[in-house]
């Protein structure tokens, strides 16, 4: 487990701390998830876009029936589409076992008809001290299993205040954002044996779904694009960035400011992938560094600016991200922990990344692959239309439905 750490706040006398680290994927990931849920002794959160029933999804179910099993409250809340698959003998063995179990909006199954919204993010909060925020879903590609490399990603393990108050979010997001959620009496327990006194100035929740009007994660995004003084690197497994963003990343470049754009080589959509593809030419062409990864899929979805501030989660740099999907970020201005995280990403560069130049994106000007990346891109922005169209049969003022 490849881990950055940093501790932010004057630590002069122990107390206005806030601890994080930089985890990435893999065995390392999956080990100290289940290490976090057995050593919960309150209350545990795990809301995630992706829950398989493979090994890596059995072994973490397996963790949270123990924890509830030990009167531990267990909330586990999974994306209706993406996790569509789960038997419902395995979602009845969760039950049976005290894990509270819970679908987000599956699709044509609410009062609320939101077509494209999905519950995107990657978080697991326990006992309101320590959580885990990042682009990991639980699944054996995310994993290291049979010999087969997990898929390029990471995550932040944080505990202070954030981890209350990503524990605060999991609440409400259980309860469908309803004014009337509160906190149940295990996390109060919890949450009085945090310090008041951490200072959580360097580490900010942020958040991105259109229908609640929250658009913090992109307005990071847009920030960071115009106040950067000389170096950016985004990493980013499906890079599709709209008209907004492109501008921005012309004009931050002709200000002189070195941009550096990692994307996945090997890619699980072949569409999405020709349809980045057609934008290497645009990229390049506004001087724009820009590298596929080799060894496996990336699925990371980073970024770091000037050695002073990153953003990491769930987000992509795409329409579905900014307009459709519930979409969770940290955003960190610790100098020393965003610079070592540049520095992981530019050992990635050098070591497990072919970078892109003029020629090989355009391979010899053949006519037919560009007309077919054209045809991708195309198709890609026709589906982003149609998965961020959003109907709403209720006024906003009236919570989410969720169904068990």
């Amino acid at each position: 487990m490849s881990m950055i750490e940093a501790i932010t706040g004057d630590n002069k006398a122990g107390i206005n701390t806030e601890k994080i680290q930089l985890v990435t994927g893999g065995r390392g990931y999956f080990n100290l998830l289940v290490d976090l849920i057995n050593s919960a002794t309150s209350c545990i959160h795990l809301q995630t876009y992706i829950f398989t029933e493979d090994e890596t999804g059995k072994t973490v179910a397996n963790a949270l029936m123990a924890a509830a099993k030990r009167n531990v409250a267990v909330y586990l809340l999974v994306d209706g589409y993406a996790s569509q698959h789960l038997s419902t003998s395995f979602v009845k063995a969760l039950e049976l076992s005290g894990v509270h179990f819970r679908f987000f909006e599956p699709l044509f199954s609410t009062s609320n008809f939101y077509f494209g919204r999905r519950l995107h993010h990657k978080l697991f909060v326990a006992d309101a001290k320590h959580a885990l925020v990042g682009g990991i879903n639980i699944a054996n590609r995310y994993n290291d299993v049979d010999g087969i490399a997990a898929w390029l990603d990471f995550a932040v393990c944080a505990q202070g205040v954030v981890a209350q108050d990503l524990c605060e979010l999991c609440w409400k997001i259980w309860h469908g954002f309803s004014a009337k959620a509160v906190i149940n009496c295990a996390e109060n327990l919890s949450l009085a044996a945090v310090s008041k006194n951490i200072d959580a100035s360097q580490v900010h929740v942020k958040r991105n779904d259109w229908v609640s009007h929250k658009n913090e994660i992109s307005s990071s995004y847009i920030a960071m694009f115009r106040h950067a003084r000389f170096e950016i690197t985004i990493m980013c497994s499906y890079f599709l960035p709209g008209k907004i963003i492109r501008r921005l990343l012309r004009k931050a470049s002709q200000r002189g400011v070195h941009i550096k754009v990692v994307i996945a080589g090997p890619s699980d959509i072949w569409i999405a992938k020709q349809a980045e593809r057609w934008l290497y030419d645009w990229l390049l062409r506004n001087n724009i560094e820009l590298y596929e990864y080799q060894p496996s899929v990336l699925h990371a979805k980073i970024a770091v600016a000037d050695n002073e501030w990153m953003t990491i989660g769930s987000y992509n740099i795409n329409d579905i991200s900014t307009y459709a999907s519930i979409e969770l970020n940290l955003e960190i201005t610790d100098a020393d922990f965003t610079g070592g995280v540049r520095g992981q990403l530019d050992a990635i560069i050098k070591n497990d990344c072919k970078q892109i130049s003029r020629n090989k994106s355009r391979y010899s000007e053949n006519i037919f692959i560009q007309f077919v990346r054209w045809i991708c891109y195309q198709s890609i922005r026709i589906i982003f239309h149609l998965f961020t169209f959003y109907f709403k049969q209720k006024r906003k003022s009236e919570p989410t439905e969720l169904v068990s």
